[in-house]
């Protein structure tokens, strides 16, 4: 079952032969990292998190950035080693064998796909409620929301992935200049949001703390997870980066400090300056976010608890009194977080494009598309299923449906770096993780804890997810592997690979 092993060193060959110029210091490397991180989750599962932990959510952020930070660690020292496509899906075939490699590519597959749904279900939210304030119209749920939401369809949603899409399959190429104002956008926000929040916050707002007791608090931690991804940015620049052993970790640890310093200060300006309590039922329970009975309860108080905002910051600088500052934020989160789709859609192509050329799926999954040199067919066939997601389920159940895929990964890489250690001692690696045997361990109970924290919805869905996987792979895979025949066909240095809008920062979530 673990024996088929993908040979390390010709994996490497290829991967030497474009090594890159190590110019990234220790500050290039924590600003990647902000700007990587910063973004969907902040703007979007805050309300999520609130209606899970109430301001406990403060607790929440820390423990999903404490793991985040140690997976990240054992993350950067197989980057340094494997520095090549297909992030924890080439490791595990290094490491661990087809199948493991197999079951972390399947999940890396509903990480980004659900993801991207889940980022266009945020855009939704922040441009209707853009438009229905900046020009005084009602638009009806029935074409905003999903059937879980209280609505119908969520129409403009299934417009974003769309859109993107089409700008896949065409290959427009986003540029360092574009990507690099967006981020600027996205942090300016944000920065405004606390400026005007947090001075007009009271104590008596976070009271009671934690109303929904540590299970809440575990709860939203592993909601709120949905907002670090990215971070991997800065592991993968490990060949970039000069003196790795040093600059890595400050880069890492640094860029997630700050983002989860930035993080609290937008929670707690939440808070303090409109209150966070969950909405709850005759018994004193908390609602289900994103379900119809949460959606109920808040048209009973007329949606006036920041829980009920499907544009939580905006929400709340409209509140304390700066209609215009709301609207601005919601414009910001508009054009920024279509480049967050983007990203995660390429993603997801280039795993699959990685994973048919390994003969594990379909070859129709790397066809190249004639006149834009991009793979149309699974890109238009992974933003079909953007879109369904998008339509019709809430951004919260999507958000954790993704999570599960991420820590899965993130626990598999963990493993793959002791059993590297201790398998192959001697070989060079660029970075070494601090403490191996203690942050590794840490690092894969810490994922197995936010694990156990999502909703059992969310657990059920990938253990159907990865059954279907199992399936997929002893029926087809299995007996079609390149690795299993014999076939050492090393594509990592991505000769052949399509001409995809390659943005300057990977995974920036």
């Amino acid at each position: 079952m673990f024996g088929r092993v993908k040979p390390l060193d010709a994996i490497l060959a290829t991967a030497e032969k474009k090594s890159l110029h190590r110019s990234l210091g220790a500050f290039q490397l924590t600003m990647l990292g902000v700007g990587a991180v910063i973004g969907t989750g902040i703007f979007v599962l805050t309300a999520e998190a609130a209606q899970k932990a109430g301001p406990g959510m403060l607790i929440s952020f820390i423990i999903a950035g404490f793991v985040c930070a140690v997976a990240a660690l054992c993350y950067a020292e197989m980057a340094s080693m494997v520095p090549v496509s297909g992030s924890a899906y080439t490791y595990s075939y290094a490491v661990m064998g087809e199948l493991v490699a197999w079951m972390v590519g399947w999940a890396l597959i509903l990480e980004y796909a659900v993801a991207a749904g889940a980022v266009s279900v945020g855009w939704s939210g922040y441009v209707v409620g853009l438009i229905e304030n900046a020009f005084h119209i009602d638009i009806p749920d029935m074409l905003v929301r999903g059937p879980y939401d209280g609505g119908m369809v969520n129409l403009p949603a299934m417009l974003i992935a769309g859109l993107v899409t089409w700008l896949l399959v065409i290959g427009t190429k986003e540029s360092a200049t574009v990507n690099a104002v967006l981020v600027a956008i996205k942090i300016t926000a944000l920065t405004l949001f606390v400026i005007l929040s947090v001075p007009v916050m009271k104590m008596e707002h976070f009271e009671p703390f934690a109303p929904m007791g540590f299970a809440g608090i575990g709860g939203a931690a592993a909601s709120i997870f949905f907002a670090y991804v990215g971070f991997d940015a800065v592991s993968t620049a490990a060949e970039e980066t000069k003196n790795p052993q040093r600059n890595m970790p400050i880069g890492l640890i640094g860029s997630l400090a700050i983002c989860t310093v930035f993080y609290l200060l937008v929670s707690s300006g939440v808070i303090g300056s409109v209150g966070a309590q969950p909405v709850m039922d005759a018994a004193g329970k908390a609602f289900e976010p994103g379900s119809r009975e949460l959606s109920h309860a808040c048209s009973a108080i007329n949606d006036q608890a920041v829980v009920c905002s499907k544009e939580a910051l905006a929400w709340t600088l409209r509140q304390i009194g700066w209609p215009q500052i709301g609207n601005l934020v919601g414009l910001a989160a508009g054009l920024a977080l279509p480049s967050v789709i983007l990203m995660m859609m390429f993603g997801q192509t280039r795993i699959f494009f990685v994973m048919s050329r390994d003969g594990l799926l379909p070859e129709a999954f790397s066809r190249i598309h004639p006149k834009y040199n991009t793979p149309h067919f699974i890109t238009i066939l992974t933003g079909v299923f953007v879109a369904l997601f998008s339509a019709f389920f809430p951004v919260g159940l999507l958000a954790n449906i993704s999570n599960s895929g991420t820590l899965f990964a993130f626990a598999a890489v963990s493993v793959a770096v002791m059993v590297i250690r201790k398998k192959d001692p001697t070989r060079h690696r660029p970075f070494r993780t601090p403490a191996l045997f203690l942050t590794a361990p840490l690092s894969f109970l810490g994922c197995a804890y936010l694990f156990y924290s999502l909703d059992v919805k969310s657990q059920m869905l990938f253990a159907i997810w990865g059954a279907i996987g199992l399936v997929v792979y002893y029926s087809y895979s299995r007996s079609r592997s390149y690795v299993g025949r014999g076939i050492i066909d090393v594509h990592e240095d991505d000769a052949g690979a399509p001409d995809l809008p390659v943005p300057p920062l990977p995974g920036m979530e």
